[in-house]
């Protein structure tokens, strides 16, 4: 298996989105780019831990390519809003990639360079040193799927889901 580290907005979103792409064995949500270890909700919420509210995915590489899962990554979130998304604003809900090695760190900053044109605005994803992850709280994982009927979930998370589906049906497990 291999390893991706993106954060763009809120977990919840991401984690969703990337559980239901063909070939992904895992999602955990989580804090990655903290200057604290081990940081709670409620820390990261006050912004000032440096924390992104950030996903990690397991996935295996003969199925989806990092930068197959970077396309579907850009489709799902506004990369040109900077520490938001929507609703969510703070540096913890930044657009970010943390590069778990040197060649995607190279492929992140291809994608970049070849969406932004295709961008109304440029595209403010910054890419980061991952320092540590943390996995989040246990009521963080799964969310979606353990509260659907939930007003965010359907007013923000299940769109996102219906871009993925509609824009990537090949990915669809």
């Amino acid at each position: 298996m291999a390893k991706a580290l993106f954060g763009g907005g809120c977990f919840w979103c991401l984690e969703a989105v990337f559980k239901r792409v063909k070939g992904v064995e895992r999602v955990t949500s989580g804090y990655a780019g903290c200057r604290r270890k081990n940081p709670t909700y409620e820390q990261v919420c006050t912004g000032t831990t440096q924390c992104a509210e950030a996903v990690l995915i397991e996935y295996d590489p003969k199925v989806i390519s990092f930068k197959e899962l970077l396309y579907i990554f850009f489709a799902i979130h506004d990369p040109t809003q900077l520490n938001r998304q929507g609703a969510d604003i703070g540096t913890q809900y930044r657009s970010v990639i943390f590069p778990l090695d040197d060649e995607q760190r190279q492929i992140a900053k291809q994608v970049i360079d070849e969406l932004n044109p295709h961008f109304d605005n440029k595209i403010l994803t910054t890419i980061e040193d991952p320092k540590e992850f943390y996995p989040a709280e246990e009521y963080h994982q799964d969310y979606y799927d353990r509260n659907p009927h939930q007003g965010y979930c359907q007013v923000v998370i299940r769109p996102k889901i219906e871009k993925f589906e509609k824009l990537f049906k090949e990915y669809l497990k």
